[in-house]
């Protein structure tokens, strides 16, 4: 077992950074017999499904012992996605992570750190290899800034989750980015964990788990 290593991973997100959303609303056309016995029908809304460029989104993650040494850092990357825009506002989305995409901060991909990510001491990948996030609310705070709330799922586990982003819109183009801090614990990673196993000392895993979440959806 490579004892020694902090868990910083994520995806999540992911996240799992199911962002999940409908599928877009097609306008139907209604006859004027329609409109007059139920004119809100014919109001559909401006709302556009903008799919995320895989290519330049990215999940950072960063991860340490309890006493802050050992810190690691590495990628995560985005298989699909969507958000949802209505009049140049951001008002939902649903992202998908590889889990299998994990690497550290070298894009090393094969080694002792990233193996043991990957088995079921942490997020067992062969069993749950996609992580997702689903948002459920976006409150605007000031100029670009906006309150996420959403339900992230990662091992199987869906939790509520919120955090602020940047988020801004121009000519078709969503460029968000967020940080986003979770207790691993509570999506059943426990490994090295404080609060279930006793006497680590300075074996301890901080159960705190810390993601920079860079999302660009345009239309191809």
């Amino acid at each position: 077992m490579y004892n020694k290593l902090p868990l910083n991973y994520l995806l999540i997100i992911t996240t799992t950074l199911s962002f999940a959303c409908s599928r877009p609303i097609k306008e139907e056309k209604k006859n004027n017999a329609n409109a007059s016995a139920n004119p809100v029908s014919l109001h559909v809304g401006d709302e556009k499904y903008v799919p995320i460029d895989t290519k330049e989104s990215v999940v950072v993650w960063r991860g340490a012992m309890q006493i802050g040494a050992n810190a690691h850092t590495g990628y995560v990357y985005f298989s699909k996605g969507e958000l949802k825009v209505e009049d140049n506002q951001l008002i939902g989305g649903t992202l998908e992570v590889d889990m299998n995409t994990i690497e550290d901060n070298k894009h090393g991909k094969n080694n002792g750190l990233i193996n043991h990510l990957k088995n079921p001491d942490f997020f067992d990948v062969k069993n749950f290899p996609t992580a997702t996030i689903t948002i459920t609310a976006v409150e605007p705070l000031h100029t670009a800034m906006m309150q996420i709330t959403g339900d992230l799922t990662i091992k199987g586990i869906t939790r509520p989750v919120t955090f602020t982003a940047q988020v801004q819109i121009k000519d078709g183009v969503v460029n968000a980015s967020g940080k986003l801090n979770i207790d691993r614990t509570e999506w059943g990673i426990r490994y090295k964990s404080g609060k279930f196993l006793e006497n680590l000392a300075d074996q301890t895993i901080s159960d705190t788990l810390e993601f920079d979440i860079k999302v660009v959806a345009k239309h191809k």
